[in-house]
């Protein structure tokens, strides 16, 4: 199957593409370009001569022969929604919107949309399944909601949209977020020795392993058409629903001597939901997904340690997205909407973009 992956050079993408070319698939990549240097260990797979491209500016041509479009890219997190409500509008919900019509005119059957559990938002500790009135409490969870909305209005008989609404990721990818709350806590512990909890470490979350993902993606692509015709579907398992305080005492085990502490003023959080994963497990009995919470931060303390991870990357522009754009915001190389104001590669991460646009 011929696939584009818009976003490919993301979080998800750089371990997505890989394990679609592993599974036979011939991929393409679709990306803006926002996070080019924010490279953890090897960086992704060689860009070439391929231009950076937003999703706002797809045309049907550029989409002409392929037979699914998977479309991960977004700003992709509650911080960066909030940095500009209206550039996470424009991004996450007219861009999907406009790459799926280029899609369907193009001739494009299938399309996969990496949706989010966050859109259950404020659901509470009942586990809540695909049918479940939305509580998003953000932008970026609004946004998730309106796409799935008008990409099920352009869904026919020439066009099957899916919607995968993933549980909370986490794991090591060539292009690493430490903005997540596995991801986030683990480089903590190994960096100060503290596993830091900004809330009061009570709020649900379901979590899922980005290679699981990965598997539920290439499950959906491969399944017959009237399998995942319009459908949503919960990605995740339920044993990794997880209060936030169970996550930091799983890193504190893995991380020798570390300990952990509340951050000054931690509070609730709104962002509280367990959610059911049964239509996915039911739909695809053979899908192994396998990752447990525990082997993800052994995996990560083993990937922070091979790297040398230190506190000063760790507070860095390279691995956390919302001080990555405001970067690009201080320099002028994107605009407030976060459109790009040069067609030249973006500078690496932090020093060198100071340098280069003093």
């Amino acid at each position: 199957m011929r696939v584009l992956v818009a976003g490919d050079r993301g979080y998800i993408g750089a371990v997505l593409v890989p394990f679609l070319r592993g599974a036979g698939h011939q991929v393409d990549g679709l990306d803006v370009g926002l996070y080019e240097g924010c490279d953890f260990g090897a960086a992704p797979e060689s860009l070439g001569g391929r231009p950076a491209r937003d999703i706002r500016d797809t045309e049907a041509s550029q989409l002409a022969g392929y037979d699914a479009v998977v479309c991960l890219a977004a700003l992709s997190n509650d911080p960066v929604g909030h940095l500009n409500p209206a550039a996470t509008y424009s991004i996450n919900h007219e861009g999907t919107l406009r790459l799926a019509r280029a899609a369907k005119k193009a001739g494009v059957e299938r399309f996969l949309f990496a949706s989010s559990c966050s859109l259950y938002g404020a659901a509470g500790s009942q586990a809540v399944a695909e049918d479940a009135k939305l509580f998003p409490v953000t932008p970026y969870g609004e946004t998730k909601v309106l796409a799935e909305r008008d990409l099920s209005l352009l869904a026919d008989d020439t066009f099957s949209p899916t919607y995968l609404r993933n549980a909370t990721a986490y794991g090591a990818s060539p292009r690493l977020r430490l903005d997540i709350v596995v991801n986030n806590l683990t480089a903590v512990a190994m960096t100060t020795g503290q596993v830091r909890l900004e809330s009061d470490g009570t709020p649900w979350r379901p979590l899922v392993h980005i290679e699981d993902i990965s598997r539920a993606f290439l499950a959906v692509l491969e399944a017959r058409r009237e399998q995942v015709h319009n459908e949503a579907f919960n990605v995740g398992r339920a044993e990794d629903n997880v209060q936030v305080k169970d996550i930091a005492d799983l890193v504190r085990d893995a991380v020798p001597g570390s300990t952990v502490s509340l951050a000054e003023n931690a509070g609730p959080d709104l962002r509280d939901y367990r959610v059911d994963f049964s239509k996915l497990a039911g739909t695809f009995p053979d899908l192994d997904l396998r990752w447990r919470v525990r082997d993800g931060v052994d995996e990560l303390v083993g990937a922070y340690a091979g790297n040398g991870l230190t506190y000063d990357e760790f507070m860095s522009a390279r691995f956390v997205r919302l001080r990555r754009i405001r970067e690009l915001l201080s320099a002028s190389l994107v605009d407030e909407m976060l459109r790009r104001e040069t067609s030249e590669p973006f500078p690496m991460p932090d020093a060198e973009i100071v340098q280069q646009h003093q």
